[in-house]
Formats: structure tokens, sequence, C-alpha cells
């Protein structure tokens, strides 16, 4: 488990914290947690080429499937945030991580993301990835672009006019890729 903990000084040796995050395996418990923040960030349709009107099923099976590592972001006591880790392609290619990322409203702003993203790449390594894949980050997704970027991801394809964003219409889509060894 890994804890985070941000704090400001004040007069002399004062210290107020703001906030500790714990980053955590999932647990059946998790469930209906992390359904809501799948809603929230699924229905406003900025983020994933999915159905906005997508199934509890469907998406726990998404977000769950085979082989899948999924992690939580907790902040006291509330799940802000969970991350699904697993091989991007099987065979061949399952030595290449794939992930995806959800932010409750509530944890964005905070490092929410930062955090589950670092943890996301040690636990790739740990897991024995050679590196990750992002196959489908919308680039006008830009705090996930630039968080991305400063985690070490390079952008290794543009797929042009690839997602249909509810506001912006047809945006380019990013394929992003890390060497973890």
């Amino acid at each position: 488990m890994i804890e985070r903990v941000a704090s400001l000084a004040f007069v002399e040796s004062w210290t107020f914290t703001l906030f500790v995050l714990t980053i955590r395996s999932a647990t059946d418990s998790d469930r209906d947690a992390i359904w809501e923040i799948f809603k929230q960030v699924i229905a406003a349709g900025e983020t994933y080429p999915l159905e906005a009107n997508i199934s509890r099923d469907q998406a726990q099976a998404y977000w769950f499937q085979r082989d899948a590592h999924v992690f939580i972001a907790e902040k006291k006591g509330e799940i802000i945030g969970s991350y699904t880790l697993h091989p991007n392609q099987s065979g061949g290619g399952a030595h290449v991580a794939n992930a995806a990322f959800i932010v409750a409203k509530s944890g964005r702003g905070q490092g929410t993301g930062r955090a589950m993203g670092e943890h996301c790449l040690a636990e790739a390594r740990r897991l024995g990835f050679r590196a990750m894949q992002f196959n489908f980050v919308v680039s006008s997704n830009e705090s996930a672009v630039k968080l991305w970027r400063d985690l070490g991801m390079k952008v290794v394809g543009t797929l042009p006019g690839a997602f249909r964003h509810p506001t912006r219409g047809f945006v380019d889509v990013y394929v992003m890729f890390q060497a973890l060894v």
C-alpha cells in the first residue's frame, strides 16, 4: 500500500496535513464505488470510446477483465479513483501492459491521477511488463496527455479524428508508449 501525504508548513514547525491518499488493490466491496465513478466519467462522453449508457455488468466486465489488476485510490475513506492494469494483447504481445484510469470529480486536481499513474507504472514493472502502451488517449483530454508525458509516455501514433467528442466534434486520438526496462 502506498500513502502519499501532502502537507503545508506554517510558522516554525507547525504542519497542516491536506490529505492522505492510499492506493490499494480493489476488493469486491469496492465495486459499487468504482461503478459510481465509472458512470460519472463515461456519461460525460469526453474521454472513453464507450457507450454512455453502458450497463453495470458490461462496465464491470471491462474494468475487471481477465488478468486485470485493479486498484483504487482512497482519501479519508472515500474511493476517489481507480485504475485497471492488464496485458495489452495476449500471446506475443502480453509483455506490454495497458491501463485505464478513472477519477471522481471530487478527486480531480489533487494529484490523484498522478499518484495512480506513478503507482501503475511501478506495478507494471513489478509484474514484469516490459512496456506500457495506451491505445486510445483522447487528445482533447489535455490534463491526461500532459500527465502521461510528464510520466515518460511518448506519443507514437496519432489517429486523426478517431474520437467523436460531445462538444468539440471529431478529435485526434494518441497511441502512447513507454519502455519499462
